[in-house]
């Protein structure tokens, strides 16, 4: 009953990475070529059976897409429409993770716990929101980890690469690191830094 409305969103998942690439012909391009969607498309169904409280399945479902894609989204993560993962190896997105619509995310990103909370005897406390909310328009570029069931990034809020995030901000907001300092030293010969390289 719930796949005529699956693939309506996923439609929109596919609307999301052909609008959200520049580089990108079609959607059918989308749809043949893109690993975030076959990680996403993988998700989608999982989350259904999920909620529907089957067991293993969904979790085979999304270690396979893992497997496939290098993208690794938990079946109860809870992820709105047009979603787009672009490039997408290295994403990892948590169980109680909540994606608003219209999120854009890139490789490397970790939606992640900060911390595994324990009872008096030292057992990990289960089925309590650790990972972050991501309000709706938010872009997080690449390897940024955001972390905290209590951690919102506001609606239209971009995360740079590279940020480790563990508390909330508010919408439209901006988070950058400061720019690193590079040195760089050559050690080449003279002819060989001179030389015209072509790939």
């Amino acid at each position: 009953q719930a796949l005529p409305d699956l693939r309506t969103i996923l439609a929109t998942d596919v609307q999301a990475a052909f609008d959200g690439d520049p580089s990108c012909k079609s959607p059918d391009e989308v749809i043949f070529c893109y690993p975030g969607l076959e990680a996403i498309t993988v998700y989608r169904l999982a989350h259904e059976l999920y909620r529907l409280g089957v067991p293993f399945i969904p979790r085979m479902m999304s270690e396979w897409a893992h497997r496939q894609t290098g993208i690794d989204i938990h079946p109860g993560a809870r992820i709105g429409d047009h979603f787009f993962i672009d490039h997408g190896t290295g994403v990892v997105i948590g169980q109680t993770c909540e994606i608003g619509s219209y999120v854009k995310i890139y490789q490397g990103v970790t939606l992640g716990a900060l911390s595994f909370p324990t009872d008096s005897s030292g057992n990990l406390i289960r089925d309590q929101k650790r990972h972050p909310t991501i309000e709706d328009r938010v872009v997080i570029y690449a390897n940024a980890t955001i972390l905290g069931g209590r951690t919102v990034v506001g609606h239209d809020s971009v995360i740079g690469s590279s940020v480790w995030l563990t508390h909330s901000v508010e919408p439209r907001t901006t988070v950058t690191m400061e720019k690193p300092s590079l040195r760089i030293r050559s050690e080449a010969p003279d002819e060989l830094l001179q030389a015209n390289y072509q790939i």
